[in-house]
């Protein structure tokens, strides 16, 4: 028992003396931490009214905040008593050792760089990534987001997003949309190109200049393909796509052309 009230008398001397240093570690922390989510916002609002695009204004509050916070994780361990060359010799093996199992993550965070540096694409900008078509919603250190026009969220590590081809369909302001329709063999490709323009001019959504096209895209065994190429901007993409179809069809109601049904095959004459 007398051992035991020795041991327990030194460990509360221990203790007692170290209290203040850990009372002071501790409020280091707190108060470093609290100053470093302060400044964040203030580097955050600055960044923002310096005119800086948001998805950098992110990143770069981002890096300030993990980096100034592993600066005072080593300034309170030194307070501690902690030795600098024992935690720096610790930090560079569990560095090497996550750096291995998290080679793809690094990959990816390359990659978010280069995305911040090189802009191939921005938020906002409607894309085709890796097959996937949407919206970018966010560009963060390790991924892009999208919204597809289903309003489906599609995550894309950056690091597949800079490996593959990426279109950008909001880089020029507008684009073209690809539609078709058919024509008989019989019927006058001119005026039914006419009537097509005429019904485009109806539809809201497409743009006047660069103006829209139609031409004859290819044949089949019952119709002409006609490829319908009207400029619209990326954000009405779907509103305009079914419009057209529906505007087009009307108009072929209206001034009576026909359409070839695939059962059976009858010959006929070629219009002009």
């Amino acid at each position: 028992m007398d051992k035991f009230y020795e041991y327990l008398n030194l460990v509360t001397d221990q203790l007692i003396s170290f209290a203040p240093t850990f009372l002071q570690a501790v409020a280091m922390l707190v108060i470093g931490f609290w100053l470093i989510k302060k400044i964040g916002n203030i580097l955050n609002y600055s960044l923002q009214k310096a005119g800086l695009a948001p998805e950098v204004v992110s990143f770069l509050t981002s890096l300030f905040d993990i980096g100034f916070k592993i600066l005072v994780l080593i300034i309170v361990a030194s307070v501690l008593g902690i030795e600098m060359t024992s935690l720096v010799a610790v930090l560079a093996a569990a560095g090497f050792a996550v750096g291995l199992a998290l080679q793809g993550s690094l990959s990816n965070f390359a990659a978010g760089i280069m995305i911040m540096v090189f802009k191939p694409y921005k938020l906002g900008d409607w894309v085709e990534i890796n097959e996937k078509f949407g919206k970018v919603e966010s560009i963060q250190i390790f991924n892009t987001s999208i919204v597809t026009p289903g309003q489906k969220m599609i995550i894309i590590p950056n690091g597949k997003a800079m490996e593959g081809v990426i279109t950008n369909f909001s880089s020029k302001g507008h684009i073209r949309l690809e539609l078709q329709v058919s024509m008989p063999y019989e019927e006058n490709f001119p005026k039914v190109r006419r009537i097509i323009l005429d019904a485009l001019k109806n539809v809201k959504g497409i743009l006047e200049n660069p103006e829209p096209m139609v031409g004859i895209e290819s044949y089949d065994s019952h119709n002409i393909i006609l490829g319908i190429r009207p400029f619209i901007n990326p954000d009405d993409y779907w509103d305009v796509t079914f419009e057209a179809h529906q505007a087009i069809k009307a108009a072929f109601s209206r001034e009576g052309i026909k359409m070839a049904y695939s059962e059976g095959v009858e010959l006929g004459p070629i219009g002009e």
